[in-house]
């Protein structure tokens, strides 16, 4: 029965994983993009 509950936990685990990477990707991107205009301003 405790297996039933489990499978769901492990679920919205690896979904929230899942997003925390997409989120981190996002922000490389962005402070890639963020030191690549701020040479380009001549900052």
């Amino acid at each position: 029965m405790a297996s039933l509950f489990d499978g769901g936990d492990q679920a919205a685990k690896a979904s929230s994983e899942a997003e925390i990477e997409k989120l981190h990707a996002k922000i490389g991107q962005l402070l890639v993009e963020r030191d690549f205009l701020a040479r380009a301003s001549g900052r």
